[in-house]
């Protein structure tokens, strides 16, 4: 098939999905924003600046690492790693950050607030308002406070405000409502860094643009050190930004399957999970229309996952969007899978994954199973795993309560 890569439409849909659900108060900031955006985005100034930050800051291009000793589980295909867990600040969130931090001083606003579920977005917007003198304000569900110490830690040294929210489950999405109350009523000095690409237009669009950095080094890399493009791009999907940004500059090469893993949690059938493109429905959430997990009303059901990034019962749009024109295929990995790909990587290449990067290296090695020892396979591994030390040690019995 050919695939339109113009989307979004100029009101910010992706097909039927995406576009702007948002309460009046926001639509001026919306719109304020769009207008900025598309500014910048053709301003060689602001481009210039970004790219300095990207190379000088946050310590870009990352690697692209093959993982041979792992790849003898997939099938013997051929795994390189694109490493994202190199950056500064330890994860992907840091290209679309600073991209944001950037606009917030282009609109002239002093203030930054965020949503954070594995803590990461928090950690990354908290770095960059330090680098930038933004005061900032990071909304973080009161479980994965508890499951992301570390990152809550790191965050308040860097001189963010931490605030734990109690509603609901407590996880990612309260998060972002809570956000989103603060941003109504602080609109006039204040930016919300949305840490994904979902929303309402134009955060889908800008935080793509952002982050979309990982998959043209992937593709650049492979054609130089490699001599060819891969067979297979392999991302983690949550809210999907890293997903979206190694996909986006192979969307139009045909050859290159893109694969994207969401957390099946205890099991799809057990309706213990964050699967919302295998088993959620089209509806509306945080000011888009997407794939979600809703009931028979209407209302959004809680997801879960062990990885507190991937607990989120929506998806970016324009996944939803690569759903229906079927150029990308996604399917589910379990808590278990996931954990076992995380043990793997330990111990077949000395890299310790984030836990959602691991939903992607388990569903590497099925893919690799599927495609054969002449393939070759891109995995996005999105961020490092010490903020989740604390939940692998627990679930593998590593740290005894007598901390012998």
């Amino acid at each position: 098939m050919t695939i339109d890569n113009a989307v979004p439409d100029a009101a910010g849909r992706f097909g039927r999905f995406g576009g702007r659900f948002a309460p009046e108060a926001l639509m001026a900031a919306l719109d304020q924003l769009e207008t900025e955006y598309l500014k910048a985005k053709d301003d060689p100034a602001f481009q210039a600046e970004f790219q300095d930050l990207l190379t000088n800051y946050a310590g870009r291009p990352s690697l692209l690492t093959e993982a041979a000793r792992f790849a003898e589980h997939a099938g013997g295909a051929r795994i390189l790693l694109k490493r994202e867990d190199l950056n500064h600040t330890g994860s992907h969130k840091i290209n679309n950050v600073l991209g944001q931090a950037l606009m917030t001083k282009r609109m002239g606003k002093t203030r930054v607030i965020a949503e954070t579920g594995a803590g990461q977005h928090g950690v990354a917007t908290a770095t960059a308002a330090a680098l930038l003198g933004l005061e900032c304000t990071v909304y973080m569900g009161e479980v994965d406070t508890k499951r992301q110490a570390l990152n809550v830690a790191r965050m308040r040294m860097l001189g963010a405000e931490v605030i734990p929210v109690k509603n609901g489950s407590r996880t990612l999405k309260d998060a972002v409502n809570e956000a989103f109350r603060d941003w109504v009523a602080s609109v006039d000095d204040t930016h919300y860094v949305i840490g994904t690409v979902m929303g309402p237009h134009p955060f889908p669009m800008m935080v793509r643009d952002f982050v979309r950095v990982v998959g043209v080094e992937a593709r650049e890399q492979c054609l130089d050190k490699w001599g060819g493009l891969p067979d297979a791009i392999v991302a983690c999907v949550g809210g999907g930004s890293n997903a979206i940004g190694i996909f986006h500059a192979f969307i139009p090469d045909e050859g290159v399957k893109l694969y994207g893993f969401e957390a099946a949690g205890e099991g799809v059938e057990t309706g213990r999970h964050a699967a919302t493109m295998t088993a959620g429905s089209v509806g509306v959430i945080h000011g888009m229309r997407t794939y979600l997990l809703q009931d028979d009303e209407g209302q959004t059901i809680e997801s879960h996952s062990i990885s507190a990034g991937l607990d989120y019962p929506g998806v970016g749009p324009e996944h939803s969007w690569l759903k229906d024109t079927g150029r990308a295929t996604y399917a589910a990995i379990t808590d278990a899978e996931a954990m076992d790909a995380f043990a793997l990587l330990c111990r077949t290449e000395g890299i310790i994954p984030a836990i959602e990067s691991s939903h992607a290296l388990a569903g590497a090695i099925k893919v690799g199973k599927e495609l054969g020892p002449d393939a070759t396979i891109v995995v996005c591994l999105s961020g490092r795993g010490d903020k989740d030390m604390h939940t692998a040690a627990a679930y593998f019995g590593l740290m005894p309560e007598d901390g012998q």
